[in-house]
Formats: C-alpha cells, structure tokens, sequence
C-alpha cells in the first residue's frame, strides 16, 4: 500500500486543475486518488473530461487518464476517499466558501487556490517562503469549525509573487511605499490564445480586483498573528495598476520603491535577493526551489521567454535594480502565475502542511 497521502483535484478539469495534476505527477509525498469538478464532466474518465480542452505542454499524466470524475458538491462520498484536497473550483465566492468549509468539516483539509477565503480571519494566507508561522491560524480555525484535523489555507494571489518577495528580502531596509504595474499573462484568467485570440497583439489596461488583491494582501502576509487573528502590516503602502498582456505565462511587475534606510547601494539589495531563503528551503520540501530569488545583470532581463522556467517555475526572477529620481529604487519581478502564483504554490503549502504536522494520513 502506497505511503503517499492520497490527495483529491477539486476542479481539476480547469487550467489551475491540470496545472495541479501536471505538477503532482510522480510528486514523492502526493499521489492524486480522485478529481471532482462540475456536473457536467462528472461520470467522464478525466480523459474524457478534458478531451480537446487540455492546456497543459505536458500530456495527460497516464496514472490519472482514466480516474472516474466526481461531482465536487458529493462532499461526503469525496471526502472520505482520501487525506486531503486541493481546490480550483470555478464558482462564486460564496459557493467556494460554502464548499471548502464542507469539506474542512469533513476532517478533510483543504489547501485552496482561490481567493474566497484570502480575508476570512482565521484562514492562514502563505507564501511559504515569507510567513510559514501564519499557519499557527489553522488552530484557532479549527476550533471555529468544531474539527480535529480539517481546516482550510489558502495561498494568496499569483501577480504579487513577482515583487512581494523582493521587498520581504529588503524589509530590514524599511520600504514603506512602493508603486506596482503587473503586465499578466492571459492564462491568469484561465485562458490560452486559441480560446481567447482577441489577445493577440493587443493590451487591456483592467483586470477585475486585481489592483485590490495588489495593494492589501502583501499587507496580509507581512501581518503579524496576534491572538489568532492577523494583524496587517502597516507598511510598505502599495499602490497598484494591473494590465492584461498578450503573454501565456508569467506575470511582470515593474516596482518603484521608497526606503527609509538611506545610504543603500545597488550591491545591498541584490546581496538580500540572492541569499533571501525560507523554511522550505531549510525542510528541503519537495517543490521548494534551491535558490527562491535570482538576480539578473542584463539590462534585457528578466525576460518571459528565458526565464519564467527558473526553478521548474517555483523561482522569482529580479533585474534591472536602479536608483530612480522620484523614489529610491526600482526594479522588474517575473514570476510564474500558475506555477508559484497558483498550483505549484499551494502545493509547496501542501507540503509545509504535512512537514509541520497539519496533514496526515487520515
């Protein structure tokens, strides 16, 4: 019998599913047992179900093709099939909350992609790598919940990756006010060219509650867990503009900083980059990847073509630091969004999960 845990894909047949079956395959810790999605694809081997609509470079994994796909709302029946789930699913905010607490009541945790529960107050947000202590929250959660071992954490939006951990890197330094534009790659909204081609070559200059999750949930992460709520950091204040690009994969934020450290030179803030590591990297967790921030010298870099892969996609990618003459610094972020921003982060969460105890075999 497997030692694996046995893990569930609610709303694998989306693109943050498959992202999650693609990066689970052969994971040494996972092993993906059951998917769920809509009514509509329930009953389907997941062949099927994502026949003509699979997005992934990477084939159909062979060890899921032929998985039954259920109906995520049979909470119950689901759950009780294996130790835990990640969610993906496509509906509304409060149907996800409704869902993912069903399932937590279960005795199930749920580690969720979605933002429905970003700001639910006993809900730990991580970044791995930044606040791995928030999940201390999940206690407090459960006692909400009346559970044992369910609860549900959550990782927090894909496009702050790309400059929230550069500023965490310099946080001894005092940033306290930063301007942020993301150019964010279509398949944030779940799309590729084929099915959204009015892309191509073309800009959108909105994206709806992005510009919000921007600018307050670094805050969030950066908070300090005070009798089981956190409580947001009060700086750096972010301001924020969010544009959509005629870009697959990688989101790029181009970041204007104020410090209230003085005297800074440019060779500091790449010393902190590049030596920036976390909890993931000392457990040596299975996804974490071995150098969390990469610093790039070429005036041309970071690029989306060379290098939004860094670390199998679980990197930051940091260039063209300078001063600035209206604020101190400045700096380009890229980071993968359904990599580290979506799938690959909430399974590096997964895993500090299991490392620091809150999931287990049930």
């Amino acid at each position: 019998m497997s030692e694996k845990l046995k893990a569930a894909i609610l709303g694998g047949t989306g693109m943050v599913g498959q992202r999650f079956i693609a990066l689970l395959e052969n994971h040494p810790w996972f092993e993906v047992t059951s998917i769920a999605a809509s009514p509509r694809s329930a009953g389907q081997t997941y062949e099927e179900a994502v026949k003509g609509r699979w997005k992934m470079d990477t084939p159909v994994p062979e060890s899921v093709k032929n998985i039954i796909v259920k109906n995520a709302s049979d909470v119950e029946q689901n759950a009780s099939e294996v130790d835990f789930v990640f969610s993906a699913v496509d509906m509304t905010k409060e149907e996800i909350r409704q869902i993912e607490e069903a399932y937590a009541k279960t005795e199930t945790p749920v580690v969720s992609n979605n933002s429905a529960h970003r700001w639910t107050p006993d809900v730990p947000m991580v970044v791995p790598e930044i606040n791995p202590q928030h999940m201390g929250l999940i206690e407090y959660q459960r006692k909400r919940l009346g559970t044992a071992r369910g609860f549900v954490a959550v990782k927090p939006n894909c496009s702050i990756q790309a400059y929230a951990p550069a500023l965490t890197a310099w946080m001894e330094y005092e940033p306290y006010e930063a301007v942020v534009s993301t150019y964010q790659a279509i398949s944030g909204a779940g799309r590729t060219f084929a099915d959204w081609p009015e892309m191509q070559g073309n800009i959108i200059p909105f994206i709806s509650g992005e510009e919000e999750k921007s600018e307050r949930e670094p805050l969030r992460i950066w908070g300090e867990l005070k009798n089981g709520v956190i409580e947001p950091a009060a700086e750096p204040v972010i301001t924020s503009q969010c544009i959509r690009v005629p870009v697959l994969n990688g989101h790029t934020a181009s970041v204007f900083v104020k410090f209230r450290r003085k005297g800074l030179e440019k060779e500091q803030l790449i010393e902190k980059l590049v030596h920036y590591s976390g909890l993931p990297q000392q457990l040596g967790l299975p996804s974490a990847p071995k150098q969390f921030i990469q610093y790039l010298e070429d005036d041309n870099r970071p690029q989306i073509a060379l290098d939004v892969d860094f670390e199998n996609g679980m990197g930051i990618s940091v260039g063209r630091i300078r001063r600035d003459s209206v604020y101190d610094w400045k700096f380009v972020g890229l980071s993968h969004n359904t990599v580290r921003g979506a799938a690959g982060g909430a399974v590096l969460c997964a895993e500090l999960l299991k490392a620091q105890g809150y999931i287990a075999k049930k």
